[in-house]
């Protein structure tokens, strides 16, 4: 798969075509690795990771992805730069330019990307946002269609917060034609300019009611309430217990839903323990799949 874009920084830079071409080129690649090993297309390519924050599932599939598919990852917390001390983004964004073929960072504020974006001369992913995360999203399509076979047409239902992976899945919704209906406590709705955008493609449904939005849905998805950007404690308070994913709500969900987590999840706050460790559960697949759409990924920009 080769993408128009340079960089990764929402999923709106990609079209339908290419989202989907992502998910199946993942697909792929899974199966690839457990019949006889990836190839290594990135042979002599390097990654440089930049982390603001903490991580474990975003720094060890995109080391483990390069490793798998030839080339090799450096990782770099914010106190290992320059940056720490005073270096511009742009300074910083032209001399990884020179040294690496792609950055992937995971930062706090969203503006710091787009300016990596702007000055480098290679690609830029997204690992985290404030705003998004859509990395998360390509892995959490990928584990829909492996259960469904298809993914046009599903009705998702978030529960929680409208934050950084509420918003970029509102965008995999759009390219890929799947109907979203979003409960969330009044102030704490998605991005109103994602909507907009979204609705021009999908579906979109915002209510305040878990009932509503859970009704009928393929998929349930959550997060957690604070995240490492707001740990404000009186938070919880205004989603719980309404909020909370737990066997009732899933009840009004059709038989065949799943559930979605992109972790790590707070039990018996956004959900229970006996649904993300139950039956429709399926957080363990969707973690895994991560290695393989960062694949998929890195393939897609470094080779483009």
């Amino acid at each position: 798969m080769k993408l128009k874009t340079k960089d990764l920084l929402t999923l709106a830079e990609l079209t339908p075509k290419e989202f989907a071409g992502l998910i199946d080129d993942s697909i792929k690649l899974k199966k690839q690795l457990k019949k006889s090993g990836n190839k290594p297309v990135l042979k002599n390519k390097t990654l440089t990771m930049i982390f603001q924050k903490p991580s474990t599932r975003t720094r060890v599939s995109f080391e483990t992805g390069m490793y798998q598919l030839g080339g090799y990852a450096i990782n770099l917390s914010s106190n290992d730069m320059q940056l720490s001390r005073g270096e511009s983004v742009e300074d910083t964004a032209k001399t990884l330019s020179r040294y690496s073929n792609c950055i992937m960072a995971r930062v706090y504020e969203h503006e710091l990307l787009k300016k990596l974006a702007e000055h480098a001369t290679i690609p830029i992913i997204n690992g985290l946002s404030d705003t998004f995360h859509p990395c998360q999203i390509l892995a959490d399509f990928m584990t829909i269609k492996e259960n469904f076979g298809k993914i046009k047409g599903l009705k998702i239902a978030w529960v929680g917060d409208g934050n950084n992976v509420c918003n970029s899945m509102i965008y995999g919704a759009a390219l890929s034609g799947t109907i979203m209906s979003i409960a969330t406590p009044k102030g704490f709705e998605p991005d109103k300019n994602v909507i907009k955008e979204a609705k021009k493609s999908t579906k979109i449904e915002l209510t305040s009611d878990p009932l509503i939005a859970v009704k009928n849905a393929d998929v349930v998805v959550t997060d957690t309430y604070s995240s490492i950007h707001n740990k404000d404690p009186k938070r919880i308070k205004k989603f719980l217990p309404k909020f909370q994913v737990n066997p009732k709500l899933m009840k009004s969900a059709k038989k065949t839903a799943i559930f979605m987590h992109c972790l790590p999840a707070k039990r018996e706050q956004e959900v229970t323990s006996s649904v993300i460790d139950g039956p429709q559960s399926v957080v363990w697949d969707e973690a895994e799949n991560r290695l393989h759409t960062q694949k998929a990924l890195l393939a897609a920009l470094i080779r483009g």
